[in-house]
């Protein structure tokens, strides 16, 4: 059994931690707020891009011909994986990780036998988790939520469509976590390029476009503005499905830290009951002794 100084140390000790996952729980839900309210903002724009893509690229043989819709042998592959830069959010990072390599095992195993699968990490942690294990790495940004916003996004987005074009990578794919609730993360997989227009529903009141200058001028701009906002909108989701996670995960460690206290003050208050029965025999036991 443990002294009574060592099990005061530890119930000081959790209390401090429990101070700590507190703490970190509130200003994730701080956060977790901001990161909802800029999704929430984002996401009708991207959709609605999304649906004029559609719309247009159905109508228009210039969306056919777009490098950015160029479908080619499959020769090599970029994967964008976005994770945290920080741990303390449970499973977040590893299941990423995970699904990562899933893919690669179901979709370019013999690739990535060759060495033709490259993982572009948006996020300290994904780098980490997929280095170890043998992936090639082609580069890490890291704090880059720390100054999340569509100007930093854009460069590497341009950077991910010149290779694209030069043909370094055939196809370029994104996981990420979505958060379905705060409680709830899914993972998520999309595919960059080639870009695939879908063919828009035929309705009675499709949108008729004029367009101007020229449907091809107007596509080769659309596509390079949706496939950045695309890796945008993941950095998004993901940064708010970080926050969810990391606020649930600090919730259910300062529960176990509130039940190891409890613990630990039983075992002291036993140990401390203990010690003065002890004490109280030997008194009488000496107190025996002289009247013998």
């Amino acid at each position: 059994m443990a002294s009574l100084k060592e099990v005061r140390n530890r119930i000081v000790s959790v209390n401090s931690t429990q101070q700590i996952t507190k703490a970190m729980k509130m200003v994730s839900a701080a956060k977790l707020r901001r990161a909802q309210d800029a999704i929430s903002q984002m996401r009708p724009f991207a959709k609605k891009l999304a649906e004029m893509i559609s719309t247009v690229s159905a109508q228009a043989e210039a969306g056919q011909s777009n490098p950015f819709t160029e479908v080619r042998e499959v020769k090599n592959v970029l994967i964008v994986v976005v994770t945290s830069d920080r741990g303390l959010c449970g499973a977040f990072n590893a299941n990423v990780g995970k699904a990562t390599i899933a893919l690669v095992d179901a979709k370019y195993a013999a690739l990535q036998a060759s060495g033709n699968v490259t993982i572009l990490p948006l996020g300290k942690k994904g780098g980490e988790y997929l280095s170890r294990r043998g992936y090639q790495i082609l580069d890490t940004y890291t704090d880059i939520f720390t100054r999340l916003n569509f100007a930093n996004v854009r460069e590497i987005g341009e950077m991910i469509l010149t290779d694209f074009t030069d043909k370094k990578y055939d196809v370029v794919e994104v996981l990420f976590n979505y958060s379905k609730n705060v409680a709830t993360q899914i993972i998520e997989t999309e595919q960059l390029l080639p870009m695939v227009p879908v063919e828009a529903e035929t309705k009675a009141s499709a949108v008729d476009y004029i367009f101007e200058p020229t449907e091809e001028e107007i596509i080769q701009e659309l596509i390079p503005k949706s496939i950045k906002l695309s890796i945008f909108r993941a950095l998004l989701e993901s940064n708010a499905a970080e926050h969810g996670a990391r606020m649930t995960a600090m919730d259910k460690a300062t529960e176990n830290a509130g039940e190891l206290i409890k613990a630990l003050k039983l075992e002291y208050n036993r140990s401390r009951q203990a010690a003065i029965t002890k004490e109280i025999l030997e008194i009488v036991g000496g107190a025996e002794a002289l009247t013998a």
